[in-house]
C-alpha cells in the first residue's frame, strides 16, 4: 500500500515537472507561476509599432499615433495567445530639467496672479523598439505579453499633452481597441505598412504608479472592451485636488508652485516641430484660460480633469494602492474612486500603507487580482476582504485584512473646543458654553512642525484630547465644522490633525506626529464653484473634510487640532498679518473612532 501511495505521489509529481515546462501558462494558488520556456530574455520578441488614434491634438489635420512597444514570448508565433500587462506614461522619454522660475511664485496676496513663469523644454531621450523595461521581467515570465506606451505629445507618440484632457484617455483606449482588431497599428508614425495583435486573447491589465497610475483609471472611465482590471498605484484622480483644496490654491507636498502649466512643460517630450503649435494652443491657450489661479475655484476646465465625473462607463475591476501619507498625490485621491466604484457594484479592493507616494501592493495580491480578470482562474480574490492595510510598524508585504475601508466599525465623533488659555484649548464630548472666541495672526515664516510644538503660540490655536490611556484607532474622514471672521478679503485656512508630544526623534515615523491635514478657501464657504471676497470682522461658517487615514494612536498621546492660515508647504505665502477669529461655540471637529465615542471615553478613562 505505501509503495502504491508513493507510486502515485512520484507520478503527481512528475506530472506538475511536465506542466510547468510546457510552454504555456500554469497557475498555483491562484496566481500565475514563472513558466521556465519564457524565462529566456533571449527568446523574447520586441518590437514597436503606432497605433492611430480617433483624435488630433498637434494640428497637422491626421489622426494622433501613439507609440506602443511589444515584449512577448516566442512561442506566440507558433499560436499561443496570452494577456497583456500594459503600463503608459509621460515620462519614458525624458522630463523637463529643473529651471529657476519654472515654479509659479507663492509669495504673494492671495486673489492675485504673479509674474509669468519660464517654460523649459524637454531634450527628449525616447528610443525604439523599447519604450521602457518596466514590468517585463514580472509578468512575460509568467505567461503574460508586455506593452507600454508613450502618452500623447511625449516620447515618440503624436498629439499634445494635455494633462488630463480626453486624449490621454482616448489614447489608451485606442491601443485597447489595437490589440482587440478594432483600431490599426502602423510600422511607422507615417506609413501605412500595418501591424496586427494576433497574438493575443485581448484581454488587457493595466498598472503604473502616480502619472503611470492615472492613465489605466483614465482608460477605464471609456469603458473600453478588452480592459478587464486595473492597479493605480498613488492615482492622481482630479487635477482640481491635486492643485487646488476646497476653493483654496494649493501646491502639492514637496513642489511648491507647481500647476498644470507647469507639469505640461516637464512632461512636453513629443516632436519639436509640433512643440510651437501645442504649446499655443494648450498651455497657453485652455489650461492657462483654465486654471484660475486667482480664486482656485472648480470650473468646467477642473470638471473635466476630474476622473470621478467620467465613471458611468467604466467595467473594469479596481484595486487601488495608495500610501496614507502620500502628501503628493494624497490619499484622497484613491478613497473618492474606490467608493464609486464600489457604488457602481464593480470588483474592488483597495490597499493602504503608511508611507509616502507610491508602493505597490504585495506582488502576491496583484499576481491573484491579474490571474482571475486577465486568465479566468476562479481563485476567489473578489470574495477576500476588500480593504488591506499596513500598520503602523508592520512591512507593506504584511497588510492587516479589514471588511471595508473606512473600517465599517468606525462612527463619527464630535469634540468641541473648549478655550484654557488665549491660543489654547481641549477638546471634549460636550459642548460648552459662553467659549467667546479665539484669534490667530498668520505668519507663513512659522511652519506648522514649528506651530504644533511650541507651548503657545499667536499663530495658531490648539486644541487637545486628554492623555489616551490605551491605543485608539482612527479610520475614515475627519471633518471640520468652523465659524471664522478675517481681517482681510481673502486668507488662507490650514488644518492639521497631529499626535502630541511631538516625537524629534530623527528616526520618527510621520505617523509618530501627523495624523491629517486639510485646507481651504473660506470664499468658498457656499461651494468650491463660488468664492466671493469675505468682509472683514464677518463671521462665516463652512465644513470640509480633511485627507483620510486609518491610524492606530498609541497610549501615552494626545490628539491635537491645529487650526492656522498659510501653510509654508502647502499654500499661497501672502504677507504676515492677516487676523483669523474663530468662534469656538460654534466650531467642532468630527473623527472616526473605531468602536465610537464608548471606544473613546474608555480610551481616556481606562
Amino acid at each position: 500500500m505505501k509503495k502504491y501511495l508513493l507510486f502515485i505521489v512520484l507520478l503527481y509529481l512528475n506530472f506538475s515537472l511536465i506542466a510547468q515546462q510546457k510552454a504555456e501558462p500554469w497557475f498555483k494558488d491562484g496566481e500565475a507561476q514563472i513558466v521556465p520556456a519564457f524565462e529566456n530574455q533571449n527568446d523574447w520578441i520586441r518590437t514597436d509599432l503606432w497605433v492611430e488614434t480617433t483624435f488630433d491634438t498637434d494640428g497637422d489635420s491626421k489622426p494622433d499615433r501613439m507609440h506602443v512597444d511589444v515584449t512577448r514570448p516566442k512561442q506566440t508565433e507558433d499560436g499561443l495567445k496570452l494577456p497583456v500587462i500594459y503600463e503608459s506614461s509621460p515620462y519614458f522619454a525624458g522630463v523637463a530639467p529643473e529651471v529657476e522660475g519654472a515654479f509659479h511664485d507663492v509669495h504673494h496676496e492671495l486673489g492675485t496672479f504673479n509674474k509669468e513663469i519660464i517654460h523649459p523644454s524637454v531634450k527628449r531621450t525616447g528610443q525604439r523598439p523599447i519604450i521602457s523595461n518596466s514590468q517585463i521581467k514580472t509578468w512575460v515570465p509568467r505567461g503574460y505579453i508586455v506593452i507600454h506606451s508613450s502618452s500623447p505629445g511625449t516620447g515618440l507618440s503624436q498629439g499634445s499633452p494635455t494633462v488630463g484632457g480626453d486624449n490621454e484617455s482616448l489614447a489608451p483606449k485606442a491601443v485597447i481597441d489595437w490589440l482587440n482588431g478594432r483600431a490599426k497599428g502602423y510600422t511607422s508614425p507615417d506609413g501605412n505598412e500595418e501591424v496586427k495583435a494576433y497574438w493575443t486573447t485581448g484581454k488587457v491589465g493595466m498598472t503604473g504608479t502616480s502619472y503611470n497610475g492615472t492613465i489605466p483609471l483614465a482608460a477605464a472611465t471609456t469603458g473600453v472592451e478588452g480592459l478587464e482590471a486595473i492597479i493605480p498605484i498613488a492615482p492622481n484622480t482630479s487635477y482640481y485636488h491635486y492643485y487646488r483644496s476646497n476653493g483654496l490654491v494649493r501646491s502639492p507636498g514637496g513642489y511648491l508652485g507647481e500647476d498644470v502649466d507647469v507639469l505640461y512643460d516637464f512632461i512636453h517630450s513629443g516632436d519639436e516641430s509640433k512643440r510651437a503649435y501645442n504649446n499655443a494652443t494648450y498651455r497657453d491657450g485652455e489650461i492657462k484660460n483654465g486654471i484660475d489661479r486667482k480664486t482656485g475655484d472648480y470650473n468646467e476646465f477642473w470638471a473635466g480633469r476630474d476622473y470621478l465625473n467620467h465613471m458611468k462607463p467604466m467595467k473594469a475591476a479596481l484595486f487601488m494602492a495608495h500610501g496614507f501619507n502620500d502628501w503628493n498625490v494624497m490619499p484622497e485621491h484613491s478613497y473618492r474612486i474606490y467608493k464609486a466604484a464600489e457604488e457602481m457594484g464593480l470588483p474592488v479592493k483597495i490597499y493602504y500603507h503608511q508611507n509616502g507616494h507610491g508602493g505597490p501592493p504585495p506582488f502576491s495580491m496583484m499576481n491573484m487580482w491579474f490571474t482571475k480578470y486577465l486568465f479566468g482562474i476562479e481563485n476567489g480574490v473578489e470574495n477576500e476582504p476588500k480593504a488591506w492595510i499596513v500598520r503602523e510598524n508592520d512591512k507593506n508585504d504584511t497588510p492587516t485584512a479589514y471588511a471595508n475601508y473606512p473600517n465599517p466599525e468606525a462612527e463619527k465623533v464630535t469634540f468641541h473646543l473648549k478655550a484654557t488659555s488665549k491660543n489654547e484649548g481641549s477638546l471634549t464630548l460636550e459642548k460648552n458654553k459662553a467659549q467667546g472666541i479665539q484669534t490667530l495672526v498668520d505668519d507663513y515664516n512659522f511652519s506648522a512642525e514649528k506651530l504644533a510644538q511650541l507651548p503657545t503660540s499667536p499663530n495658531r490655536l490648539l486644541f487637545v484630547t486628554p492623555i489616551l490611556k490605551e491605543d485608539l484607532h482612527i479610520s475614515g474622514l475627519s471633518k471640520l465644522h468652523i465659524k471664522m471672521a478675517s481681517s482681510k478679503p481673502a486668507a488662507n485656512l490650514s488644518v492639521w490633525m497631529v499626535s502630541l508630544p511631538w516625537n524629534n526623534d530623527k528616526n520618527a515615523k510621520i505617523t509618530d506626529n501627523i495624523i491629517t491635514r486639510g485646507w481651504a478657501d473660506p470664499q468658498n464657504y457656499k461651494s468650491i464653484s463660488e468664492s466671493e471676497p469675505l468682509k472683514p470682522g464677518k463671521f462665516y461658517e463652512l465644513s470640509f473634510d480633511l485627507i483620510p487615514d486609518d491610524q492606530v494612536i498609541p497610549a501615552g498621546q494626545q490628539i491635537g487640532l491645529m487650526i492656522f492660515s498659510s501653510d509654508n508647504q502647502f499654500t499661497l505665502l501672502p504677507e504676515p498679518g492677516t487676523i483669523l477669529t474663530v468662534d469656538l461655540d460654534e466650531t467642532t471637529i468630527e473623527i472616526p473612532v473605531v468602536g465610537g465615542r464608548e471606544k473613546f471615553e474608555e480610551a481616556i478613562n481606562k
